[in-house]
């Protein structure tokens, strides 16, 4: 994250702002290289998701993502953006991300190693502030919203999509979630729904302004929601 906003995007390899914390910064770094070869599991929901956020973002917005991976939500909706400041705890995952933006060039990104549950943003800096399939592994929820709230101008907008492991097979969070951290194959997650989301926006004077749906196929446990600050 940023200690301040700037108009001059930062060179890629110049040092990262703060330091996260350094066991999750080594679980996903494992995993960088398998997550960025991946495939997107459903295409289509994921494009939906992008098409309604690019319908929220204006050309003059100054927008910070949280949980950026590899990128590649970033690369796609900074273009439509005046500043895109992208962050990830993990430095493999952004050292990814850099090389993606290499050889994609945007002037209006840059990729930041920062760790979601530390953001340390100018208070009303950002006209959005995207989380993406981070949510559910903040170590505290409600920390993390009041930054991200925090970080926004009044009336700016908090756009994220969470999966929600207690709306899904309760075999996942409670058999298989288990033992998959029990031998370090998965790492520490929140079970939580969609009521849970809603209400940690609402403590944070965040206004609802629409819930959705975007899976193509099968029930969707991703609650897409935008919110506006007061």
């Amino acid at each position: 994250m940023t200690h301040s906003p700037r108009d001059t995007p930062r060179p890629p390899d110049s040092p990262d702002i703060c330091s996260p914390a350094p066991a999750k910064a080594r679980f996903w770094d494992r995993l960088a290289r398998r997550y960025a070869a991946a495939p997107i599991a459903d295409m289509p929901g994921y494009d939906r998701t992008l098409q309604r956020t690019q319908q929220w973002l204006q050309p003059h917005h100054r927008v910070l993502e949280i949980g950026c991976g590899t990128g590649t939500t970033a690369l796609r909706l900074a273009p439509g953006v005046a500043r895109y400041v992208a962050t990830d705890v993990s430095g493999q995952m952004i050292a990814i991300a850099r090389q993606k933006l290499a050889g994609q060039p945007c002037e209006q990104l840059r990729f930041e190693t920062a760790d979601a549950d530390a953001i340390t943003h100018d208070r009303g800096s950002c006209d959005a502030v995207i989380a993406f399939n981070v949510l559910h592994l903040v170590t505290d929820l409600d920390g993390a919203m009041a930054a991200c709230a925090e970080a926004l101008r009044p009336g700016g907008l908090f756009i994220s999509k969470t999966p929600c492991l207690s709306e899904m097979n309760p075999l996942i969070p409670w058999v298989a979630l288990p033992v998959m951290r029990a031998i370090g194959k998965a790492p520490p997650v929140h079970c939580l729904n969609e009521e849970d989301l809603t209400a940690a926006m609402k403590r944070q004077d965040l206004a609802l302004i629409t819930v959705e749906r975007h899976a193509s196929r099968g029930r969707d446990t991703r609650p897409y929601i935008v919110a506006r600050k007061r």
